[in-house]
């Protein structure tokens, strides 16, 4: 009697235990579940990317920039379904910046917009890493894409400036004087024999 009386007591034991561990897991899996609803609302709200028109001859230089064409169009699609969609679209985003560095117009392959291009890279991986944690740090994401932001405009208002530096128009004698400068022209310093 004492042993079925023991046993008895040890299966109510083992039946309550279970019970109370499914409950907090799916506690646990509610708390999850509104959690991960309110980092999708913050980043939803927060993935907009300015996209500041360029003039006329900045755009048509950069018109037959593929990978920039690409890259915008890219930035402007903005995922709606869930953080799945939102994290493929960070790696989307992360390859077309990489290929930003490839085929840039002669007029744009200066150090000046190599170095814009380079930190919009570090921009957007990053926004690619914080985006494809398991546990997203929102207030991360939401500052990568007001960085983002920040570099981009400061990227275009640079093209911008590469271009209207060639319609300022040279002054008279202006291309005599750089020639003059110019060291590769100058005379040579080794002693005649």
């Amino acid at each position: 009697m004492r042993k079925t009386l023991l046993i008895l007591s040890v299966f109510a034991m083992l039946l309550s235990s279970c019970q109370e561990d499914t409950v907090k897991r799916v506690a646990e899996q509610q708390r999850d579940i509104k959690k991960k609803e309110a980092v999708f609302n913050v980043i939803e709200r927060s993935w907009n990317f300015a996209d500041q028109p360029i003039n006329a001859q900045t755009q048509a230089i950069a018109g037959n920039w593929g990978e920039w064409r690409l890259f915008l169009t890219e930035l402007r699609q903005k995922p709606k379904s869930s953080i799945a969609a939102f994290q493929k679209k960070a790696k989307e985003l992360s390859t077309r910046v990489n290929d930003l560095n490839n085929n840039i117009p002669i007029k744009f392959s200066q150090p000046e917009i190599k170095s814009r291009i380079a930190a919009l890279t570090t921009k957007v991986r990053s926004l690619d890493l914080y985006i494809s944690l398991d546990d997203i740090p929102q207030q991360k994401v939401v500052m990568c894409i007001s960085d983002i932001n920040a570099t981009l405009f400061s990227l275009k208002l640079q093209m911008e400036e590469l271009v209207a530096k060639d319609n300022i128009p040279v002054e008279q004698g202006e291309s005599d004087m750089i020639r003059m400068l110019d060291t590769t022209r100058a005379i040579p310093n080794k002693p005649m024999k």
